[in-house]
């Protein structure tokens, strides 16, 4: 929680352009704090703090900022930066949610400056969704295994993967269609014997959603089955996205502002 005191002392710390103590004081901030501490400062101000932090933080905390002021700071910074800056660093569903705010052509300059090709054709096909679905909030980063791997090959293959991911909710089974076929449990990994194949010890037929499913349909499900989160699949049952009960509680209570600003 960042109360006056704090405010009052980064302000200090910028003003007397005391780099490596305001270093340190924001190395104690989650980024959530960071960003609610934005706020309360110029454009200045956060532009000091945002060359201090790395890429992954300064990622973070542009996610957790207030929509308005974060707009705001994005139409001062060139497409370039925010490109290399950001949305390498983010997680596809953040990056959308992101350029939804900003113009088609800057989204189109940023798309331009990012050098993972898959990652920008993932941005672009997931903004092709409308916003109040799932297909408009899920992510495409997950843990996926074809349901013909060996226990070892299955071990191999997740932690590949894994090293890609912040988080890793459930292990999800596709066929070679990329067609979704179950939930690989974690503990089999240990208690399955190696010449298994991931297809006889998956969980099978595993709650999903469509990628036009409605928001707050899918919240109903999350919280009827007790999720974290919820595989998305195509119309033709491939499987192209995750949503996690975080995302879906954050675009709930967004929507929630948003009717209320339009009822005032």
């Amino acid at each position: 929680m960042v109360n006056e005191k704090i405010i009052d002392h980064i302000k200090t710390l910028i003003k007397n352009k005391s780099q490596s103590d305001l270093k340190v004081e924001l190395e104690k901030l989650h980024p959530a704090d960071i960003a609610e501490l934005m706020n309360d400062l110029s454009s200045y101000e956060a532009r000091c703090i945002y060359r201090l932090l790395n890429n992954e933080v300064a990622a973070d905390v542009l996610v957790e900022m207030d929509e308005d002021i974060r707009k705001d700071f994005l139409d001062i910074l060139p497409s370039e930066t925010i490109a290399h800056r950001f949305i390498d660093h983010m997680d596809t569903d953040d990056a959308v949610d992101l350029m939804r705010e900003l113009d088609t052509t800057k989204q189109s300059e940023i798309l331009a400056h990012i050098e993972d090709v898959e990652q920008a054709g993932n941005i672009v096909d997931l903004l092709k969704y409308d916003e109040d679905t799932a297909g408009g909030l899920m992510a495409t980063e997950m843990v996926r295994v074809n349901e013909n791997l060996s226990m070892p090959e299955c071990l191999k293959e997740m932690r590949a993967q894994a090293e890609e991911l912040d988080e890793i909710h459930y292990v999800y089974v596709v066929d070679d269609d990329d067609r979704l076929r179950g939930v690989f449990p974690l503990k089999k990994v240990s208690t399955s014997p190696s010449v298994s194949k991931v297809k006889h010890v998956m969980k099978k037929d595993p709650i999903a959603v469509q990628v036009n499913t409605p928001i707050d349909e899918v919240a109903q499900t999350i919280e009827k089955y007790d999720l974290v989160a919820l595989p998305v699949l195509d119309s033709i049952g491939r499987l192209v996205g995750i949503i996690t009960v975080d995302d879906v509680m954050d675009a709930i209570r967004e929507q929630a502002e948003k009717d209320y600003q339009l009822a005032s």
